[in-house]
Order: structure tokens, then sequence, then C-alpha cells
């Protein structure tokens, strides 16, 4: 029969069980560390997630507040469009049924040698002043005009304080 060496056997023994207690001790603390970088990374994760979620919520708002200030610019825009329409369709009205007649003044020098009445009509505000009415057909033209060059304005308006508002 072989002799065993127990000296042998017992070192090797012990050599194996404090590698393995070494092998332990290492992941315990390796697992410790790993643990708390998970942690943190988490946490960190977490405050990015936290700050994007506020940005994008504060642009969100901005972008309700613009929306909002628009839609109250075109209201005002679209009310200002009604009233100058309704205002040149009653003044149209008006010198179509001749219930208005539109005049102009005429410089004296120029009216010359020309038979216009210089009394001025009922309200007027110039005094004795040489005035021609237009016919009705010139006056409607003429009011065309304005109410293109009114639908301009407004419109010109309405677009700077758009331009304004997606400024801010």
């Amino acid at each position: 029969m072989i002799a065993v060496p127990w000296k042998a056997v017992g070192a090797v023994l012990l050599v194996l069980s404090g590698a393995g207690s070494a092998w332990q001790f290492q992941d315990w603390r390796y697992g410790k560390q790993l643990a708390e970088q998970s942690q943190l990374h988490a946490e960190t994760l977490n405050q990015l997630t936290q700050a994007a979620a506020s940005a994008q919520q504060a642009e969100q708002d901005k972008r309700l507040a613009l929306e909002q200030r628009l839609a109250a610019s075109e209201k005002t825009h679209f009310r200002k469009m009604s009233d100058a329409q309704r205002d040149q369709d009653r003044l149209r009205d008006r010198l179509a049924t001749s219930d208005l007649r539109l005049s102009v003044l005429l410089d004296a020098d120029s009216a010359g040698g020309c038979s216009v009445s210089a009394a001025p009509g009922a309200g007027g505000v110039d005094h004795a002043a040489v005035r021609a009415q237009l016919d009705p057909a010139h006056a409607q033209r003429i009011v065309g005009i304005t109410d293109a060059g009114d639908q301009g304005l407004i419109a010109l308006a309405a677009c700077q304080a758009y331009v304004r508002d997606v400024a801010r």
C-alpha cells in the first residue's frame, strides 16, 4: 500500500481553502463596489432624465404660450379685417344709393373757367372752397382701392405682430 503524505495533502488543502477564501473575499469586495457604482449610475441617469423632462416641459409651456398669443393675434387681425370690410361695404352701399357723394377739393387756380359751384355742402368743413363731385362709378373704384390699402395695412400689422411674438 502506498503511504499518503498527509502533510502534503494538508498543505494543499490549506492553500486551496486560502485561495477560495481570498476569491470569496474579492468577490464580496468587488460586488459591493459594483453595486455602489450601479446605484450611482442609476441616480445619475435619473437626474438626467428629470432635467430633460423639465426642459421639455418648459419648451412645451413656451410653445403653448406662443400658440395662445398667436391665436389672440389672429383673432384680433380677423376682427380688424371684418370691421374694415363691413365699413367698406357700408360706404359702397351709401355711394351706390346716392346717400353719400364723394367730392374733391379743387385748387382755385386750376378751376379756372369751370362752372363748379363754390358753395360748400351741408356739413362741409372747408369754407367756400371749390369742390367737384365725383361720378359714383369713380367713387366706387376709389373706395375699392382704399379697401385694398386698408386690408394691406391690417395684414402688415398682423405680420409684424407675428414676427414680434415669434422672436420673443
